[in-house]
Formats: C-alpha cells, structure tokens, sequence
C-alpha cells in the first residue's frame, strides 16, 4: 500500500471540498492519501444533508467568508484558525470505518503531544451522544456543540472535530482541529437569530483550542509535521510526497468540468 502525503497549504472552501471528493473518486486499491490544509478565506461547511438556508449567506458574503458543502455528515463548522486533515483510504486496507475512525483520533493525540507537552493529556470521547435528540435542540446546526466517541478533547472540551464517510469502496474523513477561537463566532451566521448569544457560550464552554491550552502562538509547520510524524508512526507506515503531481491533475480536472459546464 501506497501513502501519499499532501501539504496543500490555504485554499478556498470550494478547493478544499472538491479535492477530498477528487482524492476519494482516484484512489485505487493499492495507495491511500493524507492530506493537511488550511483555509483562505475563511469558510462555513455544512454537512451533507444541511441546507444553506440554515446559514445567512448574504453576512458571510460580506464578511468574505465562504459557505460549502461537505461530501461528509456532521453539522455546521466555521472553517478559521485551524488545521485541517483528510485521509482518503480504500476499504480493502483491512480497518472497519470505526477502526479508521479510532486509530486516525490516537495518532492525532500522539501528534499533539508530540507538539507541545502540554497536550499529552488530551484524551477520546468514550461515550456516543444522542444524536437524534441533540439535532432537536438550539444547538443542533453546530458540529462542536458535541462530541462524538472517539473524539479528541481536552479537560473535557472537544478539541478536534471529525466526520466520515465511505464512497463505493473508499472511506474518506476529516476534521477540525481547533487551532485558535475564531471557530466559536458561528452563531453569528446562522439564519435563526434567536439563540446566538446562548450557542456563543455553549461554544465557549464545551470547545478549546491548542493557542488557548499552550497559552502561544501556533506554529503550523511544527504542528503539521508532528502530526504525520505521529501518524506515520500509529499506522506504521511511511509517506510518500507527491504535491505537484497530483495537485496538478486535480487542478487539470476541475478546469475540464468548467469547460463542459
């Protein structure tokens, strides 16, 4: 099995959906991807079976932020002072969805250890929510008004958001981890106006950030190569790096599908 290390850098919220969905359609059964990126502009992302009619659109247009969509489920996430990370691997690897989830959440935590001693004691949700019920209150359109099993938290906030999802025979995941709080200003774009001050504090309160925990700027190339450091180790595996290549064939693809349009 191939693995393939991809450092994207910042990009709009459209390119950084699209080249998930690009990686999931093009992976084959002998290589998987990895990917890290960050946004530029800033984005809202909706999962899957969202509507943009739960989002102002018109505030985030004139605040310059982006609003997509997600191929994966999950709620709202304002895309801001985080890192971000994909993995792209087909089915026949071996790992049940679960297993993918729960190992790719230990070589996070590793990695943020590795970062910063400080983070050594983050830990995984143990417990599964209530979904159902927890999308029928005030703060259900909030991806981390809640933690999942499996999630990384520190001192008992959700520190790094994550959500999946098997394509054919592919299982692509990704997630937030939380870099700094600009994440907690989301009320501020939702279309229902009348809990934003009650969804602002329930952000603060069951949410954290590495800048908030290490009390220090972030570096994100430290950050980013402790975090495949880590992750080459969990899955004991070691990254091959093909930037160009296959970001110019994404690149080429998506300038074909505007052609036909």
């Amino acid at each position: 099995m191939r693995w393939l290390f991809i450092d994207s850098g910042k990009n709009s919220g459209k390119y950084n959906m699209d080249f998930d969905i690009f990686l999931s359609r093009h992976c084959t059964e002998n290589q998987a991807y990895f990917r890290l990126y960050r946004w530029e502009p800033y984005a809202i992302s909706l999962g899957a079976n969202q509507s943009f009619e739960e989002i102002n659109t018109e505030k985030a247009n004139e605040d310059n932020i982006d609003v997509v969509k997600r191929p994966t489920g999950g709620r709202a996430i304002l895309h801001a002072e985080e890192l971000t990370y994909s993995i792209v691997l087909p089915v026949s690897f071996g790992l049940a969805a679960r297993e993918v989830y729960n190992k790719t959440s230990v070589a996070l935590s590793k990695g943020l250890g590795m970062y910063n001693d400080k983070l050594r004691s983050v830990e995984l949700e143990s417990h599964q929510p209530d979904f159902k019920n927890e999308l029928d209150q005030p703060s259900g359109a909030l991806c981390f008004a809640s933690t999942a099993k499996s999630e990384v938290k520190f001192n008992n906030k959700k520190l790094i958001g994550s959500a999946q999802r098997k394509m054919n025979n592919i299982i692509l995941q990704h997630g937030s981890i939380l870099c700094g709080k600009y994440h907690t200003k989301l009320p501020y774009y939702l279309s229902d106006k009348s809990s934003v001050e009650s969804l602002l504090d329930e952000l603060q309160s069951k949410t954290t950030e590495i800048s908030t925990i290490t009390n220090q700027d972030i570096n994100y190339s430290r950050l980013s190569d402790s975090i495949l450091t880590a992750f080459e180790i969990e899955w004991d595996i070691s990254f091959e790096r093909d930037n160009n290549f296959i970001e110019n064939e994404f690149e080429k693809s998506n300038l074909l599908i505007n052609e036909n349009a």
